[in-house]
Parts: C-alpha cells; structure tokens; sequence
C-alpha cells in the first residue's frame, strides 16, 4: 500500500511541477510578445509595455485575452498585423520562453 501512495505522490508532485513550468513558461511568453509588439509600436518603456500585456493574460483562461489587447493597440497605432500574425508570433515566443526557463 505505502508503494501505491508514494507512485501517487510522485505522480502530484509530477504534475504541480508540469503546471508550474507551464505557468512561467506562458508569463514568460507574455513577456517576450510585450517586448516585441512594444517595438512594433515604438513604446519608450518596452518593460511597462511587457508588464502590461502579462497582466492581460490574466483577465481570462487562455491566451485570447492577450491577442485582443494586441490588436487593439496595434489598431490603435495603425500597425497592420492579423491575428493570426499574433498567434503564430506567440507560439514562436513560447518555444523561446520554454527553452529560456529550462536553461535557467
């Protein structure tokens, strides 16, 4: 029995690790898509910009919330990029984030 309980344990441990990981590697992301739509718009503090497309992320489950916030400002701004130029930029950014956290 204590053999079952400690694969158990194991396995949360497992998967709270897996969800951390996933939790910084997606802030992480957020951060990197702020520092680049921060160029694109030519934003003085690149920093504040990131922060606030990171606090985006937490308005909704999900990443739909950050692609809103990304095209109203590039609307705003007069920057042409779709949604799905937004998309595929956050998956890019989301492999370097993941590779960025497991480098240290």
């Amino acid at each position: 029995m204590a053999n079952m309980q400690d694969r158990e344990k194991a396995f949360e441990s497992k998967f709270a690790l897996d969800e951390e990981l996933k939790f910084k590697a997606e802030v992480r992301r957020n951060k990197l898509v702020g520092l680049w739509a921060a160029g694109l718009l030519g934003k003085a503090d690149a920093d504040a910009y990131a922060k606030e497309v990171v606090a985006a992320d937490f308005e909704e489950a999900g990443h739909e919330d950050v692609v809103r916030k990304l095209r109203a400002d590039f609307d705003a701004a007069g920057i042409s990029q779709s949604d799905d130029d937004i998309r595929l930029k956050m998956l890019e950014l989301l492999s370097e984030a993941v590779t960025q956290i497991q480098n240290g």
